[in-house]
């Protein structure tokens, strides 16, 4: 069977780090921009669409080539739940362009991605793989240097599990990046959660999976971008 590939931008008007987060450039091109052009530059999504309940960022991504759904509100808090969201573009999308069978979200705050980063994630989706994420080696590993702390300010081990003085022997921990997430579309319709099926890593590095939530991540990640320009 065919692969059709749809892509989605799950750009909320609401933020508290930032405000107006994916409207804020790097480059002098808006967050939501940079979600909307890679997708476009690979052939084998066939639509890109931003889930929005923000008239400004719908507006700004028209600009860019993107269809829009529009969010309900009580699908853009800041406590609910992203798969929510997935759940309503994935039927939105089937009742108005008919069937797909892998969805790909693009979120906006990871801006420092590649086309190859994409690429991978999609791949990654086989027969025996529900979903997949982008994933980068933790900076702090729980098996060794990550502590609790109490009310009187004492600090113990997150993880006691296991007595390790080296770092080189603490087992692999990563951390789930915002480069991109690829899916089966009914297994997001069937489950509340994201982790019910197979779910499969593609391993991204660190300089291109940095996650825009801080003023300080967005000049980070604009330091970044114009040392590569300058790279090339």
């Amino acid at each position: 069977m065919k692969n059709i590939t749809r892509a989605f931008v799950f750009a909320r008007g609401g933020s508290k780090g930032i405000p107006k987060k994916n409207l804020q450039k790097i480059g002098n091109i808006h967050l939501v921009g940079h979600s909307i052009n890679i997708a476009k530059k690979l052939k084998t999504i066939e639509k890109i669409y931003v889930s929005t309940d923000c008239p400004e960022i719908a507006r700004v991504s028209k600009e860019y080539g993107a269809e829009i759904i529009n969010r309900p509100k009580e699908l853009a808090e800041d406590k609910t739940p992203e798969i929510l969201a997935w759940k309503h573009s994935i039927s939105y999308s089937l009742e108005r362009d008919g069937f797909f069978n892998r969805f790909i979200s693009i979120p906006p705050t990871a801006p420092l991605r590649n086309i190859e980063d994409i690429k991978n994630c999609l791949n990654a989706l086989g027969e025996n793989i529900d979903i997949v994420f982008t994933i980068s080696k933790s900076k702090r590993n729980p098996w060794f240097n990550m502590v609790n702390k109490d009310k009187f300010g004492l600090i113990s081990l997150l993880n006691k599990e296991l007595s390790i003085n080296r770092r080189q022997d603490v087992p692999n921990s990563f951390d789930v990046t915002t480069v991109a997430y690829s899916a089966k579309p009914e297994y997001i319709l069937k489950n509340n959660s994201l982790w019910n099926g197979n779910v499969y890593g593609v391993e991204v590095p660190e300089n291109r999976a940095i996650d825009i939530d801080t003023p300080f991540d967005l000049n980070v990640a604009n330091l970044l971008f114009n040392a590569d320009l300058k790279n090339d």
